[in-house]
């Protein structure tokens, strides 16, 4: 079985290019990030805080969180039989998420579903911690990155094409904000792994992005 981790900050394009590569290479594509969005949407449904550390921790027994594919192989989302999918990318989703994912509880929640899925077949999966914790010895190990106002134009310019009025200057500083809580962290912190190739998208194209990384797998597969 082979493994490719991509870790990188919010917005560096992970899911993007991890889909188009799993496409390619005939692996199951892992969004490990929107297994943590899955949980925090259920936290925020309770109303519960997202410091509230001792709450958060005695729900997360209640939370099944589950991965699924369509019929076009895209990754569904399950929460406790729910298909909460559409409702990823929501913004307050994606705060809760980054903070409430720093809770000890919520991470041993997810970690042994990441570490079965990867056990059983090739997959290629994202988030902030695969290569340094998740998957340690994956076969291939990704950190993607970007500037800050790379990332922020980026989140803008998909937001406007959804018609959703958004400013500029407050998404960058949201995500910069994201980028010092998870590089803060006490439990798994983002960091780029010491095997780990860095892979700067700011001046790339996806395309030239996702041939790089199919380039680096085809070195040791």
């Amino acid at each position: 079985m082979y493994s490719i981790a991509i870790d990188g900050p919010a917005g560096a394009g992970k899911s993007t290019i991890a889909k188009e590569i799993a496409g390619r290479l005939g692996f199951i594509y892992v969004d490990t990030g929107a297994m943590y969005r899955a949980m925090a949407i259920y936290f925020l449904r309770k109303g519960i805080r997202g410091d509230d550390c001792e709450t958060i921790a005695s729900l997360c027994p209640e939370i099944k969180v589950s991965i699924a594919y369509d019929e076009e192989g895209k990754q569904q989302v399950i929460l406790n039989g729910e298909n909460v999918t559409p409702y990823l990318r929501e913004e307050e989703v994606g705060k809760m998420a980054s903070v409430s994912s720093a809770i000890p509880a919520v991470r041993a929640a997810l970690l042994d579903l990441q570490r079965n899925l990867a056990a059983s077949s090739d997959v290629l999966m994202d988030g902030r911690d695969i290569g340094t914790h998740v998957l340690p010895d994956a076969s291939l190990k990704i950190y993607l990155t970007a500037s800050p106002e790379v990332r922020a134009r980026r989140r803008y310019d998909e937001l406007r094409q959804k018609g959703i009025d958004c400013d500029l200057h407050q998404i960058e500083e949201d995500i910069i904000q994201r980028d010092k809580q998870d590089m803060g962290r006490e439990i798994a912190p983002l960091r780029q792994a010491e095997d780990a190739i860095l892979v700067d998208s700011s001046d790339m194209s996806i395309e030239e992005v996702v041939d790089t990384i199919i380039s680096e797998f085809h070195k040791i597969s």
